[in-house]
């Protein structure tokens, strides 16, 4: 596959893909968006997020990226409906499925609107069709899948193409990221037990270790930073998301939470051992081979999908997952 998108074949379709938020599920729709782009010779523009303009001008299938004004969205509108109308497509793909989403895809100048099959608040209602039939008992990777088999696209290897600022690190050791917070309070296994295992990997490895996450974990990841006497860097709220990639790509482990960057280092091949807890790791785990999940066992409430835990004041099964457990997983991964 050529590195540049303009490279594509020019006959082929004008695809509008919508896919709005969040982190992880913007990963998720991009495997169905590389089948679309290379099996239809397809010119691919996306529209996302103002916050994740940057990432999605990382994927390399991606001609041109149109940004959405999730703030203040009355006084930004008319500039971009004005975006979104600059060209026409052959087909709108919405692959977020939420009103707002087929909303956008209505406005845009297109023949055919294609919406997923797992749409609602009467998206449908603006769709020309929807693409195959509601199954939630598979990967959300696999459901997009779907709608590019539904376009009449060959089947063929799942691919994360993508660009990320290089990143040299001056630790010549193991090299393990943490990404030790997520949106959900119930999905956080506690911090000090996050670091409880970076200090048995720092002693039994040498691990340096790479914190990430938001500008709202910064300080977290500063109070977990002082417990670590080994090489420490917290890249919590100084990075890109784009620079966040580049980190990645060097790692020999990610340690997390259920939250965005999983999904960005298992699209980059980084092997990933994730605790969950209220979340579905079948649905929303890193996909692909040589990632692990811990879990506790017996706990027939979860998956809840509860954004806090009804059982206690933070989750019951998180609080159930050990640091033994975890720190013998992380040692067999990083072999």
């Amino acid at each position: 596959m050529s590195d540049s998108p303009q490279d594509a074949v020019a006959a082929g379709p004008r695809v509008l893909v919508i896919k709005l938020s969040s982190l992880g599920d913007l990963f998720h729709a991009l495997p169905a968006v590389h089948r679309i782009k290379v099996g239809l010779g397809a010119r691919v523009d996306w529209v996302t997020q103002r916050e994740y303009v940057s990432l999605v001008q990382c994927f390399t299938d991606v001609d041109r990226v149109i940004a959405f004004p999730r703030r203040n969205t009355l006084r930004q509108f008319p500039a971009f409906l004005r975006d979104l109308k600059r060209d026409s497509y052959d087909q709108v793909v919405d692959f977020q499925g939420l009103l707002k989403s087929a909303l956008i895809g209505r406005l845009a100048k297109a023949r055919e609107r294609i919406g997923p099959s797992f749409n609602r608040e009467g998206a449908s209602f603006f769709y020309t069709r929807v693409a195959g039939v509601l199954n939630k008992n598979r990967h959300a990777v696999e459901e997009n899948l779907e709608i590019a088999d539904s376009l009449g696209v060959p089947a063929g290897p799942v691919e994360f193409p993508l660009r990320f600022p290089e990143f040299k690190p001056t630790e010549p050791g193991l090299r393990v990221a943490v990404a030790p917070v997520s949106r959900w309070p119930s999905k956080n296994w506690p911090a000090s037990r996050f670091v409880e295992v970076l200090q048995r990997l720092q002693a039994e490895r040498g691990a340096a270790v790479y914190l990430l996450g938001g500008p709202l974990d910064r300080y977290l990841c500063e109070g977990m930073a002082a417990r670590l006497k080994g090489p420490v860097f917290n890249f919590a709220g100084r990075i890109s998301l784009p620079e966040m990639g580049g980190v990645l790509k060097t790692m020999n482990l990610l340690l997390a939470n259920d939250t965005g960057p999983i999904h960005m280092a298992a699209a980059l091949g980084i092997p990933v051992l994730a605790v969950f807890g209220p979340t579905d790791e079948a649905r929303t785990g890193p996909y692909g081979a040589g990632h692990q999940i811990l879990a506790a066992p017996g706990f027939d409430c979860r998956p809840c999908l509860n954004r806090r835990c009804t059982r206690a004041d933070t989750s019951a099964c998180l609080e159930a997952v050990t640091v033994d457990d975890v720190t013998a997983r992380a040692l067999s991964m990083l072999g």
